[in-house]
């Protein structure tokens, strides 16, 4: 898993049937120590969203095959998929990112 800022959104109205439903957002990984910063890394990338997560928000995001999520997805083509909204990240006892 890795984390990541919501940047965006994709709306495409014509996709794989076990898309359907879901939300695909615009997701790029943040650097672990900026991610109180707001400076992500440079690399965007389409991850299904199951849990509802929405712009700005920072969250855990699975990639791969860990990225099919559930068994009536298990053969949908998906990448990355968000599976949580971060609420803090501690690092060493200091609390890096708390969220608002």
């Amino acid at each position: 898993m890795e984390i990541g800022r919501v940047v965006g959104q994709v709306v495409a109205t014509v996709k794989q049937l076990g898309l359907h439903g879901r939300t695909l957002l615009i997701v790029v990984p943040v650097d672990m120590d900026d991610v109180s910063r707001d400076r992500p890394a440079e690399h965007s990338y389409v991850a299904a969203d199951y849990v509802g997560a929405g712009l700005g928000e920072v969250v855990l995001v699975a990639k791969g095959s860990a990225a099919r999520v559930e068994g009536d997805t298990s053969a949908v083509p998906t990448d990355a998929a968000v599976v949580g909204i971060v609420d803090s990240v501690t690092i060493s006892n200091e609390t890096v990112f708390r969220k608002r």
